[in-house]
């Protein structure tokens, strides 16, 4: 998140170096990292810049940041490509995405990122867990409201998600509006 809105975000409690690659490329992009012993903080205070990226199995740059690292992207000046070689259908989350402003073509396992002013808020739906975080990250910088339904994926993948992004200063809510569907509102 630090990346995004370029005020520092600091995570304790872990170690950043299995994470080598995905933080190299962060700063290639013009992302500050400082790194700790157990902790790592991200900020910027120049515009993002697009950096291709291909995934790959560890120690290569992981799937699992594949959809947050587009988010970054497609606000970056200029364009890159993204390549997914670990998992199939992997951009599900691209065409919710374009609904918010991205330019984003998909061709194979490839995903063309052409960089945007910003992001305008809709309605858009998580297809998946890392998806729908890469659209709460969207949110959280689009002009205007965006509704994200679906969120079970987020769910299932982080807990107190909604509780965290306001601890670090997010203006998002989740509602229930019946049984079957929750949304997480920006």
């Amino acid at each position: 998140m630090g990346g995004l809105v370029g005020q520092p975000v600091t995570v304790r409690g872990f170690d950043c170096q299995h994470l080598g690659l995905v933080l190299k490329k962060y700063e290639q992009m013009g992302i500050t990292i400082e790194r700790g012993e157990h902790c790592c903080t991200a900020s910027r205070d120049v515009p993002l810049r697009p950096t291709d990226i291909q995934t790959l199995p560890f120690p290569g740059f992981p799937t699992d940041m594949q959809a947050q690292t587009m988010c970054l992207l497609a606000l970056a000046e200029g364009s890159c490509i993204i390549t997914e070689n670990v998992f199939e259908n992997r951009f599900m989350f691209a065409s919710e995405l374009q609904r918010m402003g991205a330019d984003v073509i998909i061709e194979g396992h490839h995903a063309i990122v052409h960089g945007v002013p910003g992001f305008s808020g809709t309605q858009v739906k998580s297809p998946d867990l890392r998806g729908g975080a890469a659209l709460a990250m969207a949110a959280l910088v689009a002009d205007g409201v965006t509704t994200i339904s679906d969120i079970h994926h987020i769910d299932r993948g982080y807990e107190s998600f909604v509780e965290k992004l306001c601890s670090l200063g997010a203006k998002a809510e989740r509602d229930v509006i019946s049984d079957e569907e929750d949304y997480l509102a920006d």
